[in-house]
């Protein structure tokens, strides 16, 4: 029984591929981007979340906890990842839910089940699963698993990926997968590597490859002002979609709705100062693509 860090099953989703979805968030990612929306997923482990707004001081979770991870101060709640073995008796102690683990080890036949008990809406819908993460081609193992197992129970695949990893990797699923979903964050390297921490060669250079292979891809663009906006990397952006004779466009305005969860992990959000683009700015932005005849779609 193979088994996998998932950290959200998402039912009825309507942004990760066609139709009417399950999207399966795994655990891990390579890049760091500075306006990462799902924090929890950046690392392959658990983590605990602590909501502050809902900690009542009870400290039942002290009390249960066996390595001393957690303490009380004048300050209030404490939490030393070091010594965390991740058991949850913590959160499965608290009263108020103000701590909850973000990942969970299931295994490739769990997770089926529970695509499998919303695939009536699939099929009216022309929907199916997406894998997403985090990045799940770092759990490339598991991933492949649930690819064939959902490809033998007849179920459309789809994979939301960076397409930071190994060809490899790729290769070994591309033919399991219906729809690749594939982030483009910026096309110059420098700047790449300071807002995300890696370089984009290996993301193009897989994005050139799986274009050739004629597999179909519809390409993700966060539109991150003062980032990735300016005119000199949305045209160069345009050149090199256009270059792979992709046609398929979606671009996701920036929001800064994870703050929170920056807090509730104490990860530092890197982004405060950028305001979420409005309708007419995405607008704008997508008729510069649509100028080189791609089809484009603002959110999705």
């Amino acid at each position: 029984m193979k088994q996998g860090v998932v950290f959200n099953i998402q039912k009825y989703s309507i942004h990760d591929g066609p139709g009417i979805r399950t999207t399966v968030f795994l655990k891990g990612c390579p890049l760091k981007c500075w306006w990462c929306h799902n924090p929890e997923s950046q690392k392959i482990e658990g983590q605990l979340m602590f909501l502050a707004n809902k900690c009542i001081v009870c400290r039942d979770c002290e009390k249960v906890c066996p390595t001393g991870a957690i303490s009380f101060s004048n300050k209030g709640f404490n939490y030393d990842s070091s010594k965390c073995k991740l058991c949850e008796k913590c959160s499965e102690a608290c009263p108020s839910e103000a701590l909850e683990f973000a990942g969970k080890k299931l295994s490739q036949e769990d997770v089926i089940k529970e695509i499998e008990k919303d695939k009536i809406f699939y099929e009216e819908s022309g929907g199916g699963v997406t894998f997403s993460g985090g990045e799940p081609l770092v759990q490339i193992d598991f991933l492949d698993n649930l690819l064939k197992l959902a490809k033998a129970k007849g179920l459309h695949t789809a994979i939301d990926t960076c397409g930071y990893s190994l060809w490899e990797n790729i290769d070994r699923i591309k033919d399991k997968v219906d729809l690749f979903l594939y982030d483009i964050k910026h096309m110059d390297d420098e700047k790449h590597k300071k807002y995300t921490g890696v370089s984009n060669k290996l993301i193009l250079d897989n994005l050139m490859k799986l274009a050739k292979e004629g597999k179909k891809i519809w390409v993700r663009i966060p539109i991150i002002p003062g980032i990735n906006d300016d005119d000199i990397n949305i045209e160069k952006t345009c050149k090199f979609i256009s270059s792979l004779n992709l046609k398929d466009v979606f671009l996701l305005p920036y929001h800064n709705i994870a703050i929170d969860k920056y807090k509730r992990l104490d990860m530092k959000y890197k982004v405060l100062d950028i305001e979420n683009p409005d309708d007419e700015v995405m607008e704008t932005t997508a008729q510069k693509f649509r100028g080189y005849g791609l089809n484009v779609k603002i959110g999705g």
